[in-house]
């Protein structure tokens, strides 16, 4: 796929900047996240974060168990990935040789923000080597840091990783953004059950339809219990029942 005009070309090589200063092929690995018509969000309240988002199995004959976005990283990290599913697991793959390489060295385990940072190394070196592809995923780690407690980063196809309070990815993620920041504002330090509420009734306003908990996918970790956890569909449907009973 070749731009026309004073474009043309322009996109062929990763390292070719065009007149305006872009990287198509930048665009496009951003893009390629869009169109797996995945949105996801994650929260960061007092004490825990929570990300939640959709779950769609693409062939009947699939097990759905089988089909996912989040992952455990660590016992202490999880990932919610999405985009590219084998770009995905790649990603996934290298966070759990980094962070499993970190400890063993260092008799520790490693910092969400510096696991965080580590990946979003490697995404960045993609964008300075014509024989490397810029992966086409966005990733969200989260976990509870025992000096700076609940952490949530985002990191891009670009290599650009940050830490927020709330934070999206997928094709309504400028409306989910927009949304996250009207609630965060009003509320800013949201236990355990408000943060849950918060992030599953915003994905079910950007998205713009109830969804039944096999469409969902919920994880968590929370200052009383550390340990990644993805919640089952009984205890995502108990989470929409009293979302539902409070509207």
């Amino acid at each position: 796929m070749s731009r026309g005009g004073s474009s043309a070309g322009f996109d062929r090589h990763i390292t070719i900047f065009s007149p305006e200063g872009k990287l198509f092929q930048m665009e496009y690995a951003f893009n390629a996240v869009k169109t797996t018509g995945l949105t996801a969000l994650a929260v960061r309240g007092a004490d825990s974060v929570v990300c939640v988002t959709q779950k769609k199995v693409p062939d009947k004959l699939l097990d759905p168990s089988t089909v996912t976005s989040m992952y455990a990283i660590t016992e202490g990290i999880g990932a919610l990935v999405v985009g590219k599913p084998a770009d995905a697991r790649a990603q996934v793959q290298r966070a759990r040789y980094t962070a499993a390489e970190f400890k063993y060295k260092n008799g520790y385990a490693m910092p969400v923000e510096y696991l965080s940072h580590k990946i979003a190394n490697n995404a960045q070196l993609y964008t300075q080597h014509a024989f490397m592809r810029a992966s086409g995923t966005v990733a969200i780690f989260c976990s509870i840091d025992e000096e700076k407690g609940p952490q949530l980063y985002r990191v891009d196809p670009a290599g650009h990783y940050i830490g927020y309070r709330g934070c999206a990815a997928g094709p309504k993620e400028q409306e989910a953004c927009n949304l996250l920041q009207t609630k965060l504002k009003a509320n800013s330090s949201m236990t355990l059950a408000e943060t849950m509420q918060c992030a599953i009734l915003s994905l079910q306003t950007v998205v713009g339809s109830d969804l039944r908990p096999s469409d969902l996918e919920v994880c968590l970790v929370t200052a009383q219990n550390p340990r990644f956890r993805v919640l089952s569909e009984e205890e995502i449907d108990e989470q929409l029942t009293i979302i539902s009973e409070r509207e």
